[in-house]
């Protein structure tokens, strides 16, 4: 019942049933109305203008008007108001007219055809032959029931109004929620698209690495190959594994699927440790309090070095890379890597896309801090300062 209320009260889209239902209540509100006032009014004494049954008649003739109503209210109203002056029933529809042009058009116009129903009122008592009420009767009975009109009709298109202009925000907020979760998931993409683009080039420059080797030693003994040949397979089986990993968290429907953990400082001597199985000479020392920094800030700073390391093999292969993590929370978290850089004539053993620092800087941005690489004294050197709060 209150969901038929609300929607008699503000239509929404596709309301036909609706309408239908409307226009009965509307057609029967007017035939009910004016048949009240057929049984109090004059149409059943003598020297009325039309028998009763004539006014019955065109009562009903006005209430099925009103069926057109939604489409021409005012053309509607207009039209029935002077059949007041003959017709009692027509009273109901005319009552009904008005209030359909109270909502649906402005007040000015709804008002105006409401004081000329209740100012046909004297043609009434011309035409019609010692009526039985006085004509100041008439005037209070037709005003109180136009006033009653009107004010529900302007009550409605105010509620209409209203509505409908609570759904708009509504809608807009829907739109700006989706639109958030739009970019949250764009942001979070892009993430992803670094993550792979560190881990990859980590692992792959190892697979490289170790390639190389085997092409230039053809005299290798064959312990030597076995152990390229398993460093080639570990590696390019995590690269794989991880690969997976970050693919399936962007497929469709891979939504509620838990991330896997991702690393963080305490796990970057586990990464220098794996550089030195490889191959690589690493010096590290690691000078922070036990606790370390936050998630976010932990794995920024693995990435560094893990980038760090990376470029340092493509650049300086054989050459020893020292790594330097220190800091404390409330200072900064300070990561330095730096090796010898390569002869003008040496080119680097792996190929890469010349992204790596464009990458390190964007993410050490992102975390508010600042990255400084520069070439001194035959010497690489990288350095990023990140804020530790406390």
């Amino acid at each position: 019942m209150s969901a038929l209320l609300f929607a008699l009260l503000v239509p929404g889209p596709g309301s036909a049933r609706r309408d239908r239902v409307a226009d009965g209540i509307a057609v029967t509100l007017a035939l009910a109305y004016g048949a009240l006032m057929l049984r109090l009014g004059d149409a059943t004494r003598t020297g009325a203008l039309l028998p009763w049954p004539a006014d019955a008649l065109v009562g009903t003739l006005c209430a099925l008007a009103l069926l057109r109503r939604r489409q021409h209210p005012v053309a509607v109203a207009a039209v029935l108001l002077p059949v007041t002056t003959v017709s009692v029933m027509a009273t109901g529809a005319v009552i009904v007219a008005l209030f359909t042009v109270a909502v649906r058009r402005r007040g000015q116009v709804a008002l105006l055809l409401a004081v000329a129903y209740v100012a046909v009122v004297p043609a009434y008592f011309v035409l019609h032959d010692n009526p039985e009420f006085p004509l100041w009767v008439d005037f209070v009975v037709r005003t109180f029931t136009a006033a009653g009109a009107l004010g529900w009709g302007m009550f409605v298109r105010a509620y209409r109004r209203l509505t409908a202009s609570l759904r708009e925000h509504a809608a807009r907020l829907e739109a700006e929620q989706n639109l958030r979760v739009d970019q949250a998931r764009l942001t979070e993409r892009a993430r992803i698209a670094r993550e792979m683009h560190d881990v990859l080039a980590h692992r792959m420059s190892m697979v490289s690495l170790h390639a190389g080797a085997l092409e230039v030693r053809t005299d290798a003994r064959p312990d030597e190959i076995a152990i390229a040949a398993s460093a080639i397979r570990t590696s390019a089986h995590e690269a794989l594994q991880e690969l997976r990993g970050v693919i399936g968290v962007l497929r469709e429907g891979a939504g509620g699927r838990p991330e896997p953990p991702q690393p963080g400082l305490t796990d970057v001597p586990g990464l220098v440790e794996s550089a030195r199985a490889m191959g690589m000479a690493v010096g590290f020392r690691c000078d922070t309090p036990p606790g370390g920094p936050s998630v976010v800030l932990g794995r920024t700073a693995y990435r560094i070095v893990q980038e760090g390391l990376t470029n340092a093999r493509k650049h300086a292969p054989g050459e020893r890379v020292d790594v330097l993590v220190s800091g404390a929370s409330g200072t900064e978290l300070r990561i330095r890597i730096t090796n010898p850089c390569p002869g003008p004539a040496r080119p680097a053993e792996v190929p890469g896309a010349g992204l790596g620092l464009v990458g390190m800087a964007e993410r050490v941005a992102l975390a508010g801090g600042s990255l400084d690489h520069a070439h001194r004294d035959g010497t690489f050197h990288l350095e990023a300062r990140f804020p530790w709060p406390s």
